[in-house]
């Protein structure tokens, strides 16, 4: 609309303000709305356009970005109440790149306190909520991000994904992510808790109601520009979705992964998703991801390797998420006790709880080393796996169940095994939303285990959610990835109503 001038850059910004205005105030997905910087910046693109002057290939689109990534002149603070004076002295490299290709920062974006669990709350900027439930959670930790995508306040958006943080939101609200490839955009200026944790390393993507709007974003930055702002990024060229031949692309699937199972509703659209790849005259096959509960156990291990230090010294003094705090005890209990409690999860018939308990606690530097060479040997396993089998893509389910209701992701960190499978991985993975839950989909046989008896009161409360399914290629092989994903929402996600604006004012 922008190129036919059919409205002004302005005029878009108001559209979108107005909608904020109209539903923000029950969705609270913005940390901060920067009205007059964004009009500025609004005003500054309508007189380039009027100048005749080049523009950037986003010049005037509003984008959003987790509060994670520094702005100058503000603050950063992961929801942490100790981190509120921490004022940025410049932009995020992502940031940067966004303002040089013309795009007008409309705001910021909630997320989990600490950004490690799959909600969009803390004490310093309250709840997000997701636009297809008041009562469910968006998730996390890139929360905020998803609900605004999908409430219609953002039309693009970028977040975070370390352990699903892009993907899992995007399932939850019913739109489209993409974690890419490790190091495809920079990161210079993204603040962690766990600064200078890189046995496994968190990766920016874009989250948008269609896949095209995915593309768009890698279509309209530099690869050459973005290795300047951050050396980490290779100065590739950009490989178009489009040219993608998807009926000579090789698909593995699975349901599954041993962990949790699926809900009802995941299962079905993993089923759909691929019914319609078979259709496109994909080659499909079933594929088993090798030793993915031990890959849990080394992410995990990776991650807390400090005894959860870092958490506690950020977390000190302040308000804490109540979901924080079994992770918190658990990463500093000594090793000796959490043996003994893990041995007790085993024999009263809990191995979630004890894969957790073994994983997690203080490391020497030898232990974390080991752990590293493991994660990376377990990369090569899975990639060893897909050639083996003679599988591009797989498809699989982005998490265990549909959106949580507020709270319930205390102690369901595994559920997200899907996901961290491929951060651990470091592959490209993306979710492109499927179908919604129907009433006869919220049963779930729950057994013994303590894992599968939350997710039965999860998928219980679930009827009417979005559905999504993740899509997982090569690494470097985005487009590939896109290209699957466009298939299915062009076949798929349309027919049942995507994309969709499910809150109205």
């Amino acid at each position: 609309m922008l190129g036919r001038r059919e409205v002004g850059a302005l005029e878009i910004l108001r559209a979108h303000l107005e909608r904020i205005d109209a539903v923000e105030p029950r969705i609270r997905a913005f940390t901060e709305v920067l009205r007059e910087q964004a009009q500025a910046e609004a005003q500054a693109s309508d007189a380039r356009r009027a100048r005749g002057e080049a523009l950037g290939p986003l010049d005037g689109v509003p984008v959003t970005v987790k509060e994670c990534f520094d702005v100058a002149g503000r603050a950063t603070t992961l929801g942490i109440p100790s981190w509120a004076g921490r004022i940025a002295e410049r932009d995020a490299a992502m940031v940067t790149a966004l303002r040089r290709a013309g795009a007008v920062l409309l705001g910021r974006t909630n997320l989990s306190q600490t950004m490690l669990y799959v909600e969009a709350r803390n004490p310093v900027f309250g709840q997000t909520a997701n636009p297809w439930s008041l009562a469910h959670s968006p998730g996390g930790s890139s929360g905020g991000e998803g609900a605004a995508v999908a409430a219609g306040m953002s039309p693009l958006g970028v977040g975070t994904d370390i352990g699903g943080s892009i993907r899992t939101p995007a399932h939850f609200c019913g739109v489209a992510g993409l974690k890419p490839s490790l190091d495809r955009l920079p990161m210079r200026g993204y603040r962690t808790v766990l600064a200078g944790q890189e046995a496994v390393r968190g990766m920016g993507g874009p989250l948008a109601r269609t896949v095209g709007d995915l593309t768009l974003l890698f279509r309209a930055l530099d690869p050459h520009a973005l290795s300047a702002l951050d050396p980490r990024v290779p100065p590739l060229a950009w490989e178009e979705p489009d040219r993608v031949r998807v009926d000579g692309l090789r698909v593995g699937f699975y349901g599954d992964d041993g962990v949790l199972a699926p809900s009802r509703a995941v299962s079905r659209a993993v089923d759909r998703a691929v019914e319609v790849l078979r259709a496109r005259g994909c080659t499909v096959k079933p594929f088993e991801p090798p030793d993915v509960r031990g890959v849990l156990s080394a992410y995990l291990g990776a991650l807390s390797a400090d005894g959860g230090a870092g958490i506690v010294a950020a977390l000190a003094g302040g308000e804490v998420d109540p979901v924080l705090e079994p992770l918190r005890r658990m990463a500093s209990v000594p090793g000796a006790a959490r043996r003994v409690a893990a041995r007790a999860a085993r024999a009263f018939g809990q191995p979630n709880l004890a894969l957790m308990l073994d994983a997690m606690g203080d490391k020497s530097v030898s232990e974390l080393w080991a752990l590293t060479d493991r994660l990376r040997t377990q990369r090569s396993a899975l990639v060893d796996a897909m050639e083996r089998s003679g599988v591009d893509v797989l498809v699989c389910p982005p998490f265990a169940t549909p959106a949580l209701p507020h709270g319930a992701s205390k102690n369901f960190t595994l559920a997200s095994s899907y996901s961290i499978l491929f951060n651990a991985a470091q592959l490209p993975a993306g979710v492109v939303p499927v179908t919604r839950v129907r009433p006869g989909e919220v049963a779930r046989t729950a057994g013994r285990d303590a894992l599968g008896r939350q997710a039965a009161k999860i998928d219980a409360a679930s009827s009417g959610l979005p559905v999504g399914v993740q899509v997982v290629g090569r690494a470097w092989r985005d487009h590939e990835v896109l290209a699957v994903m466009q298939a299915i929402e062009s076949d798929v996600s349309r027919d049942e109503g995507y994309p969709a604006t499910p809150v109205e004012p």
